[in-house]
């Protein structure tokens, strides 16, 4: 189930908060209102992206946004529970008994590796085949973060063009006093947009989706190696240890026992009251 991501929303709302309260503070915000600057500089870099990759990958941009402000990755000391179990049960009940559980499983790479395991294949080609399928998804995943880090870097260089643009429709109109300030304002309102636009908003999205793709890595990884592990029949205290060796030294007590320890600790801090 996929889940907001409160820092993206978070982030996004302090930054347009912030930017807007400082233009409040400033005197007249309407001023920063320039449909002229908006053509050139979310338009044209917009044109530009279209040039520079193909008519799947732009149109799927709108749903890789919604990878940046969701998520639906699972905790990891979850999945080393959930793999505890499997192994066990494979233990006991042998490896056909995961069927049921394979068809159950949410994510469709773990569902995908149970049933290999269930179909009696060998490790080594279990691991070509799912290290081909995470070779595919990264490379998938990138294209997403190419197309925000491309757009970041663009959105500024057309509010370069636009300043031009300004500059030069300025000093064409020197002998009319009345039509500088509107040249000199999209002249400084490009720049200004394309900043915004490539600093709060593409390149930071860029950044959200590699982190993205790094813990979906993380996690496939991890998935990986307690298939292989279940498949291999390998004891499932070691196949608890050798997935929590994934997870960074304070992360790598079993979800139950940090339930225990909080109620201990609750209990005895009411004790104490």
């Amino acid at each position: 189930m996929r889940r907001l991501d409160a820092m993206t929303v978070v982030g996004v709302l302090v930054g347009a908060g912030l930017l807007v309260g400082s233009l409040l503070l400033g005197g007249n915000p309407g001023i920063f209102w320039n449909l002229r600057a908006l053509m050139v500089t979310l338009g044209g870099s917009m044109a530009a992206i279209m040039i520079s990759f193909g008519f799947e990958e732009v149109k799927n941009v709108f749903r890789t946004v919604r990878q940046a402000f969701t998520t639906d990755l699972m905790d990891p000391r979850e999945l080393i529970q959930i793999f505890s179990d499997l192994a066990r049960k494979a233990r006991r009940e042998g490896l056909l008994a995961l069927e049921d559980d394979a068809q159950r499983l949410e994510d469709p790479f773990f569902a995908k590796g149970i049933q290999l395991v269930v179909d009696a294949m060998e490790p080594e080609m279990i691991r070509e085949i799912l290290e081909t399928d995470m070779a595919f998804t990264a490379q998938r995943h990138e294209i997403g973060q190419r197309i925000f880090k491309a757009w970041g870097s663009l959105a500024p260089s057309f509010g370069m063009i636009g300043t031009l643009m300004g500059l030069v429709q300025m000093l064409a109109e020197l002998d009319r006093p009345e039509a500088l300030g509107p040249n000199m304002a999209v002249a400084l309102i490009t720049t200004f947009y394309g900043a915004i636009l490539a600093y709060l908003f593409f390149i930071p999205l860029a950044n959200k989706l590699a982190l993205r793709s790094e813990q979906e890595a993380l996690l496939r990884q991890m998935m990986l190696e307690g298939i292989i592990a279940i498949q291999s029949g390998v004891n499932p205290r070691i196949v608890e240890e050798r997935l929590r060796s994934f997870l960074p030294p304070l992360k790598r007590g079993s979800k139950e026992k940090e339930e225990t320890q909080g109620e201990m600790a609750a209990e005895m801090f009411s004790t104490r009251l």
